[in-house]
């Protein structure tokens, strides 16, 4: 259970006390919880967005419960979209994506990514069938969960040092795991239509994993930010195209 609460600090903004952050060991142990992190945290988003509905316009909603989703994580994964942006569209060597991925500032890329990808989900969001709406809230943390543990197992550590990514430690069991739990969630949350978007989610999954092997021959925090970022988009996107 301390590796529970782990994952709970680390992917979340929830203030528990300081003890239950747990140890590096803890925390290397982790990725096997994110998948139901996510889960709670869509599932905390699903509850706000419903009661919003009840006296706001979906647009509206939709761009409130977006950023509910943003705020959750403390922006952590977006902050690695928008350095994996800038890095990746460098057109620089692989050592220098790198150091241009560790600078805290961001970029034209960057910006462009956070803004491009926050207009998507709203707009997606927004689109998607009423009957779907909840079950897709749920499975759009979770998926982005998702996506970071089985990343983790997918690809080597692409710096030789530093780093907080390089801490965790997962096997192809877990990631079997949590790609299963993602299958079964989106079989009962929405039938066909969530397996199809459970099946894209691990697609795109592995598509990000191709690109970051190419680009800098492995993973960072900030490609794992990226990958949980563009997940977490797909099951909305699925729910439109399928609802």
């Amino acid at each position: 259970m301390k590796s529970l609460f782990a994952a709970l600090s680390f992917l979340t903004v929830v203030p528990l006390p300081a003890p239950w952050h747990g140890t590096e060991r803890e925390l290397s142990r982790s990725p096997v919880w994110f998948p139901l992190v996510g889960a709670l945290i869509g599932g905390a988003v699903a509850l706000f967005d419903f009661g919003l509905g009840l006296f706001l316009p979906t647009t509206v909603v939709s761009t409130f419960s977006v950023l509910a989703m943003l705020v959750a994580s403390g922006g952590l994964h977006m902050d690695g979209l928008a350095d994996t942006a800038d890095g990746f569209f460098s057109s620089r060597s692989r050592d220098r994506m790198l150091e241009i991925m560790r600078d805290s500032r961001s970029g034209p890329m960057g910006v462009m990514a956070i803004c491009s990808l926050l207009l998507l989900k709203i707009v997606t969001l927004a689109a998607v069938p009423e009957p779907l709406r909840i079950s897709t809230l749920i499975l759009m943390p979770l998926a982005g969960r998702t996506a970071l543990t089985v990343s983790l197992t997918t690809l080597p550590y692409a710096r030789t040092t530093g780093g907080l990514a390089g801490v965790f430690r997962t096997d192809g069991i877990q990631a079997l795991l949590a790609a299963a739990v993602l299958l079964a969630s989106g079989w009962l949350l929405q039938s066909y239509t969530g397996l199809v978007a459970a099946m894209a989610c691990l697609a795109v999954i592995q598509l990000m994993a191709g690109y970051s092997k190419k680009k800098i021959g492995g993973f960072t925090g900030d490609t794992l930010g990226a990958t949980c970022e563009l997940t977490e988009l797909v099951p909305a996107l699925i729910a439109v195209a399928m609802g």
